[in-house]
């Protein structure tokens, strides 16, 4: 699967893992890990960037806990009508882009988010598009977050991960969409930031980075 199929599917997800999906089921545990790092590391007024936005979920947590500048990527563009429909206030006062990650975040400047975070998102980036990892961490200003799962690294699997036996490093959710499993703790220390909180739970592995000035 290249990265154009990978990116159709997304854009065209309905059902499980849908936009409608997410919205469902509302913020969890992951949307509280995201808050309680922000809570340590920045102030209400930082300027927050969700990578794979969906319908917000996450989003709308930080929101209700205080956080204003809000901003979401996300290529799937009934996200935002289901986003409108279930979280208006964040619809409202948010700033989202229907677009690739990649087609995105090179228009950004250096340092333009304090925080940049993604929960079981950058796990679907294809190796083709890789190269968008620097520019994450070129328009962070501060923090960077990932909630991903990485396999091996972490505590249990997913009964819907099923290894290939052609690549150790994917796995596939219902045999449908891959997940590129990363060592993120590596990816992100050789380009530049500094580990400053790790935890594995069942699924993914929560890290938290910050950029060499902090």
């Amino acid at each position: 699967m290249n990265s154009n199929e990978v990116r159709r599917q997304w854009a065209e997800r309905s059902g499980a893992y849908s936009p409608e999906y997410y919205a469902h089921y509302g913020p969890d545990q992951r949307s509280e890990s995201i808050h309680g790092i922000l809570d340590r590391f920045v102030d209400r007024d930082a300027a927050v960037l969700e990578l794979g936005c969906s319908s917000g979920r996450h989003l709308a947590h930080l929101h209700e806990q205080g956080f204003e500048n809000l901003h979401g990527i996300d290529v799937n563009e009934d996200a935002f009508d289901v986003m409108e429909e279930n979280y208006p206030d964040l619809a409202a006062t948010g700033t989202f882009y229907h677009d690739t990650i990649e087609d995105t975040v090179g228009d950004f400047a250096d340092d333009q988010f304090d925080v940049v975070y993604s929960v079981e998102t950058l796990q679907h980036l294809h190796p083709d598009v890789e190269w968008v990892l620097e520019d994450l961490t070129r328009i962070t200003a501060d923090l960077l977050i990932t909630v991903e799962n990485e396999g091996e690294n972490d505590d249990g699997d997913s009964d819907d991960n099923q290894p290939d036996s052609d690549d150790l490093d994917v796995s596939y959710v219902n045999d449908d969409f891959p997940l590129y499993h990363r060592d993120w703790n590596q990816v992100f220390t050789d380009l530049g930031l500094l580990e400053v909180e790790a935890e594995s739970g069942k699924r993914d592995t929560v890290r938290a980075f910050r950029t060499a000035q902090k």
